[in-house]
């Protein structure tokens, strides 16, 4: 059985020692670092590179908005599961849109929380129920557009340009794979079958300039 390397960024102690003091009892999972800020918590990431980041959301220096996009930007393939108090949509879509695989409250049990961390190890997304709720609720009637992350943007619009995969991967300095995966992503979100409907659908969404 692998272990899943887990780093916990939160500024309340007792929240983290808590935490880790549950999780150190999983034979699956292992706390290799704790941060007790947002910009603590980003240098942790980047450099020890774990299974799941488990972020909370309101903290000094950096917040776990700021800091999930600054991690995501270096580092595209990293697994985000936000663990916060707050269920309000300006918390819940900023962070989901900027690319985090879960997003799980804590008033949900410990059992709860660890299911979620496995899901979010082997790439699943793990949204408590309600705010999965409240996703839908922001979701309802909303452009197909909205639901593309940061990152996805950034590559339709490189697609736009007629970029082919292997220059969007130089571009944007991730893998090839990763362009792929996020190519596959925005067709599907964008219900387009190909990348010239997905152009297309960026130009009359004004998601894009056209340079001519």
């Amino acid at each position: 059985m692998n272990t899943i390397k887990v780093i916990l960024v939160d500024d309340h102690q007792m929240v983290r020692l808590g935490l880790k003091s549950y999780l150190d009892m999983q034979s699956d999972v292992e706390v290799i670092a704790e941060a007790d800020n947002g910009r603590i918590g980003v240098e942790k990431a980047l450099e020890l590179k774990p299974d799941v980041i488990i972020m909370d959301l309101v903290m000094p220096e950096m917040t776990g908005s700021e800091a999930t996009l600054a991690i995501l930007k270096e580092w595209p393939e990293a697994k985000i599961l936000v663990l916060t108090s707050y269920l309000d949509n300006a918390k819940i879509y900023p962070v989901l849109e900027a690319g985090a695989k879960g997003y799980m409250l804590k008033t949900s049990s410990a059992d709860e929380i660890l299911n979620a961390i496995r899901k979010v190890a082997v790439g699943e997304v793990a949204i408590e129920t309600e705010v999965d709720k409240k996703v839908q609720d922001i979701n309802v009637n909303a452009p197909l557009h909205q639901q593309l992350t940061a990152r996805e943007r950034d590559i339709l619009a490189l697609l736009s340009k007629g970029y082919d995969n292997q220059r969007i991967a130089d571009e944007s300095f991730i893998s090839l794979k990763t362009v792929k995966t996020h190519v596959s992503n925005i067709l599907a979100k964008l219900d387009v079958s190909d990348r010239t409907q997905a152009v297309v659908y960026a130009f009359e969404h004004g998601l894009v300039e056209d340079d001519n």
